[in-house]
């Protein structure tokens, strides 16, 4: 069964962040994740959640500054207090949302960064995420994004990376935020990987490939994807995390058949 969340950071932007939960929901969206919630407090969110009637299942660790360039600070050397002080604030809204799942991003590294030196402190700050989480029950989810096109620079690139790292923890409350869309760009999306991911993959998100357009509008082939993880006994989320070509609403007719059945 697909299981589809809306993601509220592109989905749905016709309308402010706080009223774009009841438009999932009549939309027929049961969940929802987003990037980032801090410019609200969990009080506020998690109202509106609960006022839509809908599953929070996402959302990333605050990034550091955005307009500077920051897109997290996991593998960032000199961000290790400031990563840990995100994580205990990202739990916050994670137990106002009763949200299972935190993506921590792992930055893009200045040209001087030592990888050697990246690494190390990417594989303690997602230790010590991991912890953390796990004494709420929560999981720490990690994610590959393109560096050709996406983020320049940024720290976790390929799913063979996020594997090697997931593999040399190997924490319970750590897995993979597989996004079709960087995973295309970077290695093409295969059967045989998904395959091989599948026993760290705890959530999954789609767009199409070149443009991060719905599904149907691009060259990733859906609904194929799709009926892969399904064939392979996927049931997790699966995040709308796509840019629309229009307006949120008319560009939702591939996604209606899932929706419908949920």
């Amino acid at each position: 069964m697909i299981r589809l969340a809306a993601n509220l950071t592109m989905l749905f932007t016709e309308h402010p962040f706080l009223d774009r939960f009841a438009a999932a929901a009549e939309a027929g969206f049961t969940a929802v994740e987003f990037l980032f919630p801090y410019d609200h407090s969990p009080e506020a969110v998690a109202r509106a959640k609960q006022s839509a009637g809908l599953e929070q299942v996402l959302f990333n660790l605050p990034p550091g500054d955005w307009e500077a360039g920051d897109r997290g600070m996991a593998a960032v050397p000199g961000r290790e207090a400031e990563f840990r002080d995100s994580v205990e604030r990202a739990l916050e809204y994670a137990e106002a949302l009763q949200c299972p799942c935190l993506h921590a991003m792992a930055g893009v590294l200045p040209e001087t960064t030592n990888p050697a030196q990246s690494w190390d402190i990417y594989r303690e700050n997602l230790a010590f995420a991991a912890q953390a989480a796990e004494a709420q029950g929560r999981h720490i989810l990690i994610e590959p994004i393109n560096t050709k096109v996406t983020m320049p620079g940024y720290a976790l690139a390929t799913t063979q990376a996020a594997e090697a790292i997931l593999h040399l923890l190997n924490k319970p409350a750590l897995g993979l935020q597989l996004d079709l869309f960087h995973m295309e760009i970077m290695e093409g999306v295969t059967e045989d990987r998904i395959r091989a991911l599948m026993p760290l993959i705890k959530h999954v998100q789609i767009a199409d490939t070149p443009e991060r357009h719905e599904p149907g509008t691009g060259t990733l082939g859906f609904p194929e994807p799709l009926q892969i993880l399904a064939g392979l006994g996927y049931d997790g989320w699966i995040g709308c995390e796509y840019t629309p070509a229009g307006n949120t609403l008319a560009g939702l007719g591939w996604a209606k058949p899932y929706l419908e059945a949920a």
